[in-house]
């Protein structure tokens, strides 16, 4: 080697010392740096092509590329990490969004009152509920929606909020339908329900809003024959009790005369589902309506943002469902009110029990109520 010169690593071509380009302490020619070695966009030193952790935007050894970047959670860009942003409820930071897909991703969390995702079932069971919960005077806003949603959803995507036309200036928020189970331990209801009350909005007070539940069908029987049945039992348990279901509701008969009409009373489960299907005008407006292909859909209730009052409800209509599903009809005709009371509550319902007590419905035991919003 000349004194003069410096061998290239890779081509062993001599280079004059001031023309020579290094890799840590490794001398290249120009020709071989180009070739095999790439300039950091960050810190500026040069590193072997097989060292560029970067994109197509950017160049990048790895230890800047762990440092100072993120990638996009949605379109896989490189961001600097200034440019990233977060959702309030990834407090961890896992899921960094480049703008645009942040600004798409937050735009989605109000949808139109015809929107239907995909459902998603929640818990292990064969009875699934699904809730809409209407609320009420304190805006059709995304920001608020957003912000209700970061609480019900931070431990799983349970819910998702709707627009809907019959509210004057609220929200509707949907779940994905979950066992009873699933909405007693893993919802986050009394934290959702706390939100929409600091954010102003109101329910049962606002006189617009309801508490619906859906349940699938195919948990109500193992064909359409069985399951008919089942709604037979169901449809026949509203009616028979139907001052009580009135009472436990919190509408007035006017009210539910508009939203949630009965079928009427007679002698047999199997001619309320045969009125209910081939001669009654509710439509979808019906105590229970049964228009769904899927579900059948508890309409009866009056909404409310009282923890307590939301899970009675659900236990309520889990538990109907269930004795209609394990008792024969000829049964539930001998039945009075207090013994159906019996057979929906124990000591796995202390909700339901305590609701029932406040609605004067559970026998011989009032407490006072608190107040409802």
């Amino acid at each position: 080697m000349n004194e003069r010169t410096v061998t290239c690593t890779c081509c062993g071509a001599e280079v004059r010392p001031e023309d020579a380009l290094y890799v840590d302490a490794s001398p290249l020619c120009q020709d071989c740096a180009d070739e095999e070695t790439f300039v950091c966009d960050n810190c500026g030193f040069r590193h072997w092509n097989t060292e560029n952790a970067g994109n197509g935007c950017y160049e990048l050894c790895e230890s800047c590329r762990d440092e100072y970047f993120v990638e996009c959670s949605e379109c896989g860009r490189l961001l600097h990490n200034y440019e990233a942003y977060y959702t309030n409820r990834d407090e961890d930071g896992e899921f960094p969004y480049c703008e645009s897909c942040f600004h798409h991703k937050e735009g989605e969390t109000l949808h139109s009152y015809s929107y239907k995702p995909t459902p998603v079932f929640y818990g292990n069971g064969t009875l699934y509920l699904g809730v809409e919960l209407e609320v009420d005077g304190a805006g059709q806003s995304a920001e608020n929606a957003r912000e209700v949603l970061e609480v019900v959803n931070r431990r799983d995507d349970y819910a998702y909020m709707k627009t809907d036309g019959s509210l004057d200036d609220g929200l509707e928020l949907v779940t994905h339908p979950c066992t009873l189970e699933e909405h007693e331990t893993g919802v986050p209801w009394q934290d959702c329900l706390d939100t929409f009350r600091a954010l102003g909005y109101c329910s049962h007070n606002a006189g617009t809003c309801g508490l619906h539940v859906h349940v699938n069908r195919d948990g109500l029987g193992a064909d359409a024959a069985a399951q008919d049945e089942t709604i037979a039992k169901i449809l026949y348990l509203f009616e028979r009790f139907w001052q009580e279901v009135l009472r436990f509701s919190r509408r007035t008969e006017a009210q539910m005369n508009h939203w949630a009409a009965r079928y009427g009373y007679k002698n047999t489960g199997k001619e309320i589902l045969e009125h209910a299907k081939y001669d009654s005008s509710n439509g979808r407006y019906a105590c229970v309506n049964l228009t769904n292909a899927h579900t059948i859909e508890f309409r009866a209730f009056r909404g409310t943002l009282k923890y307590n009052t939301l899970i009675a409800t659900l236990q309520f209509v889990d538990r109907i469902c269930k004795v209609a599903l394990s008792m024969p009809e000829m049964d539930l005709r001998a039945m009075s009110w207090p013994e159906f009371v019996l057979q929906l509550t124990d000591a796995r319902t202390p909700e339901l029990i305590q609701y029932l007590k406040e609605r004067r419905l559970y026998p011989n035991e009032p407490i006072p109520a608190e107040r409802e919003v």
